[in-house]
């Protein structure tokens, strides 16, 4: 029986998922995530990752298996440019809020999202203008302010520079550990050195996850495995 932090959380329970071609991607996997925090999966390309996410979205069902999410999911992608539509800040995250909103309360939320991605002087701010930390940070923003709760990162820092790396790694963090609203962020990545900012990470292998461990212990199991 799962304990439930009040925050919401996710089970997968021995889920299993085959491609229409009968390749199977998904093979048995269970895991638990009952409470707030960035937590990190890594593994080599077709291990499962992608589509362990099109799951938990819910853009795929399984073959068997249950998977229970009380959580509201928002995927984030590699390239912000794939992700960002509209010509300013200010109208691309007016796309995402809820219809349910009052229009007097529009500016208010969609300035608090901006301010919690650290763009809340950027609200007029034409997107292309923005650097790939920024548009990436103001993706992020568009998760928030649609409400949701649960953060699908894929690779989400792949195409940036160092520094926009950094930036998108600060933010997530602080959304994460927020003492009045923590989210909960899933976080793919092939970046070993972005291990040391999750709360948890696990190895995608063969469509299975392993246990949840330190970021630091991952990393070093990873490490003894390249070396071998």
């Amino acid at each position: 029986m799962l304990e439930q932090t009040g925050c919401g959380y996710l089970q997968f329970d021995n889920v299993s998922f085959s491609w229409p071609n009968g390749v199977k991607v998904i093979d048995q996997c269970s895991f638990s995530i009952v409470k707030p925090g960035l937590w990190m999966l890594v593994g080599e390309n077709g291990s499962g990752k992608s589509t362990l996410f099109r799951l938990i979205s819910g853009a795929i069902r399984p073959k068997s298996g249950n998977i229970f999410c009380s959580l509201r999911p928002s995927m984030v992608y590699q390239n912000p440019d794939h992700q960002l539509l509209m010509p300013t800040c200010k109208s691309e995250l007016m796309l995402s809020v809820p219809k349910t909103v009052k229009d007097r309360n529009l500016l208010d939320l969609i300035q608090s999202a901006l301010d919690k991605v650290e763009l809340g002087e950027m609200l007029d701010r034409p997107i292309h203008t923005l650097s790939g930390g920024q548009k990436q940070r103001l993706a992020l923003a568009g998760a928030i302010v649609s409400n949701s709760n649960l953060l699908l990162l894929d690779e989400p820092t792949a195409l940036l520079d160092p520094k926009s790396q950094t930036s998108v790694l600060n933010v997530i963090k602080k959304l994460t550990s927020s003492s009045s609203d923590p989210i909960t962020a899933i976080w793919v990545t092939h970046r070993l050195e972005e291990l040391n900012f999750c709360d948890k990470a696990a190895i995608v292998k063969n469509g299975c996850l392993s246990n949840w461990n330190s970021g630091s212990k991952v990393f070093q199991e990873l490490k003894s495995l390249a070396l071998r």
